[in-house]
C-alpha cells in the first residue's frame, strides 16, 4: 500500500478564546490532488500554516514518507519538499522573474562570494519555468505580469526547490477563466510528476473538475473525506455548513419598476464604448464578461472614481453630473469594489468606524460626529446582516472574509443608495457567507433598490437576475432576459461567438 507523502495526526491548535482545529487528520499521496473545503473560520488556513512549518500545533503529529517530522519554520518545511502559495502573493515587484523564482538562493560567481553569476540565473530559472509550461522571460520585471502570471512564478519558485507537496490556497480567486484553465493544465501536469497537491477552494466547481478526493472542516474538525467521484455539490455544502442551503442562489420574486439609473453613450477613452443600460427599481441586472471586458471600469466611472469623456448618467428621470464618489453618494449611487480590502475596507478600523465613515457628516451633532448615533447605525446593520464581531470596536482586519464582505455592504447601505452597485459581491467568501450576500440582495432588490450585479460566477449572474447584459471589449454586446440566459449563450457573447437561441 502506498504510503502518504505527508499526512497529518490528531492535529489540535488553540488560540486566546478560541479552538482553530481538534484532531484533525488528512492525508495526501503522491501523484495526488486533495481538495480541503469548508466555510471561513473552519480551520483550513490554520492546518495549512502547521503542514508548511509557520505554526507549530498543540498537539498531534506531522509525518513526512511515514517519519514523523517537526517543522521549525517555513524554510525549513520548504526544504522538506513542502511548499505553499498564499491567496496573497508574495512576489517582489521591483525584481525580475528569475530573481523571484531564486529568491535567498541567488547563485554565486565561483570564487567571487557575494558576486551573482547571471548567466546560470538565467539558464536555471527558465529551466524551471519551462516544467511549468510558462513562457516567460526570466530577465522581465514580475511588475509588468499580470496576476496569473505572477502565481505561476510562484509555483515556479517553489518547484525549483524540488517541492513534493505544493498547497495552493483560493489560487484562483482573481484569474479569469482562461487563466483558471492553464493554471489547472499545469496542476495536472505536476500531478502527473508525482508531485502531491493541497488545493483550497471556495468554488466548488473547481472541486470537481480538479480533485481525487476531497477533505470537508467544519469548526475545527475533519467532517469527512470523499472520493471525488462519490461527492456531490449538496452533499459538501451540508456537511461544511451543517445545514441545506436551498436557497443558496435566491431567485429574486419583485417586479421592476419606473427606471432607477440610466446610462446612455457613456465612453472613455481605451475603456469604453457607448455604453446603454438601464436598471428598473426592484431589478437585478447582471453584468456578464471576461476578464478585461470593462464591466469594473464602468463601475467605477458610474460611481465617480474615473472620470468619463462623454455620456449621460440619469437617476429616476433626471440627469445627473459625477465627478467623483461623494456626488455619487449624493444622487443615490453607491458601489461595493471588488477589492474589498484595498479599495473597501481601512483594515486597521473598527466595524463602527468602517460602516459609519461615509456618513459621519449626517451622524454628527453640532458639527461633531455623535458616538452614540455611529453606534445605533451600526448596531442594526450588524444585526441586521447578521456580522459576526465581538463588540463593535473590533478592528475589521480580525474579521472572517465574510463578515468583512458585511462590513462593505453595511457601509453602502448606510448611505440609503437608490442604486447598488456590487462588483464580485461573494469572491473568497464561504457558501454560507455567500447564501447571505445572496438572501440580503434578493431583500434590497424586493423593497425597491436597483442593483447592478457584476460576477464572474456565471450560476450566481444567471440566477440572481431578472437581466443579464454582457460585455467585451468595452462595450455591451449581448441581454439576455433571465429565460433566455443560459451559461453556453453568456459565454458565446462574451468571447465574440454568439450562439443561436
Amino acid at each position: 500500500m502506498t504510503v502518504p507523502v505527508l499526512e497529518a495526526r490528531n492535529i489540535s491548535k488553540r488560540f486566546p478564546g478560541v479552538v482553530a482545529l481538534e484532531r484533525v487528520s488528512l492525508s495526501v499521496f503522491p501523484g495526488e490532488v486533495l481538495a480541503v473545503v469548508g466555510e471561513n473560520g473552519a480551520g483550513k488556513s490554520t492546518l495549512m500554516k502547521i503542514l508548511s512549518g509557520a505554526l507549530q500545533p498543540d498537539e498531534g503529529e506531522i509525518l513526512l514518507d511515514g517519519q514523523v517530522v517537526r517543522f521549525t519554520d517555513p524554510r525549513h518545511a520548504l526544504a522538506r519538499g513542502i511548499g505553499i502559495i498564499y491567496q496573497e502573493l508574495s512576489v517582489i515587484d521591483a525584481l525580475s522573474v528569475g530573481e523571484n523564482v531564486f529568491l535567498g538562493r541567488l547563485p554565486e560567481r565561483p570564487g567571487l562570494r557575494g558576486s551573482v553569476d547571471w548567466p546560470r540565473l538565467w539558464r536555471d530559472a527558465a529551466r524551471v519555468l519551462e516544467r511549468v509550461g510558462v513562457p516567460i522571460d526570466p530577465q522581465r520585471q514580475v511588475r509588468e505580469l499580470s496576476v496569473a502570471q505572477k502565481q505561476l512564478v510562484e509555483i515556479a519558485r517553489a518547484l525549483s526547490q524540488d517541492v513534493r507537496v505544493l498547497i495552493l490556497d483560493e489560487p484562483t480567486s482573481s484569474l479569469s477563466l482562461q487563466e483558471t484553465e492553464r493554471l489547472f493544465e499545469i496542476l495536472r501536469g505536476l500531478r502527473a510528476q508525482g508531485v502531491a497537491i493541497i488545493y483550497i477552494s471556495h468554488r466548488l466547481e473547481e472541486i470537481f473538475t480538479l480533485a481525487d478526493r476531497v477533505t470537508v472542516l467544519r469548526d475545527g474538525r475533519v467532517v469527512g473525506t470523499l472520493p471525488i467521484g462519490e461527492a456531490t455539490r449538496e452533499g459538501l455544502i451540508r456537511m461544511m455548513v451543517g445545514r441545506d442551503l436551498s436557497a443558496y442562489y435566491r431567485t429574486v420574486r419583485s417586479s421592476p419598476g419606473a427606471v432607477r439609473l440610466e446610462v446612455r453613450g457613456l465612453c472613455r477613452t481605451g475603456t469604453l464604448q457607448d455604453v446603454n443600460l438601464t436598471v428598473r427599481a426592484g431589478e437585478i441586472v447582471g453584468l456578464a464578461g471576461l476578464v478585461g471586458a470593462g464591466r469594473t471600469e464602468l463601475a467605477r466611472c458610474l460611481f465617480g472614481v474615473d472620470p468619463i469623456d462623454t455620456g449621460e448618467i440619469r437617476v429616476d428621470g433626471q440627469v445627473v453630473t459625477i465627478r467623483n464618489p461623494r456626488d455619487a453618494v449624493r444622487h443615490g449611487i453607491v458601489l461595493v469594489p471588488e477589492d474589498r480590502k484595498l479599495q473597501g475596507l481601512v483594515l486597521i478600523l473598527s466595524v463602527r468606524e468602517n460602516i459609519t465613515l461615509p456618513v459621519l457628516e449626517r451622524l454628527a451633532r453640532l458639527g461633531f460626529p455623535s458616538r452614540r448615533a455611529e453606534e445605533q447605525v451600526t448596531q442594526s446593520f450588524v444585526e441586521r446582516l447578521r456580522i459576526r464581531t465581538p463588540s463593535l470596536e473590533q478592528r475589521v482586519m480580525n474579521l472572517s472574509g465574510g463578515n468583512q464582505q458585511k462590513v462593505v455592504l453595511a457601509r453602502a447601505l448606510a448611505t440609503n443608495p437608490k442604486v447598488l452597485i456590487l462588483d464580485e459581491p461573494t469572491r473568497g467568501i464561504d457558501v454560507g457567507a455567500k447564501a447571505e450576500v445572496h438572501a440580503l440582495i434578493a431583500e434590497l432588490a424586493e423593497a425597491g433598490m436597483g442593483i447592478l450585479l457584476i460576477s464572474s460566477e456565471l450560476p450566481e449572474v444567471l440566477t440572481m437576475s431578472h437581466r443579464i447584459l454582457v460585455m467585451s471589449g468595452g462595450r455591451i454586446v449581448a441581454e439576455f432576459s433571465r429565460e433566455e440566459a443560459t451559461e453556453e449563450r453568456v459565454l458565446a457573447a462574451a468571447t465574440g461567438h454568439p450562439v443561436a437561441a
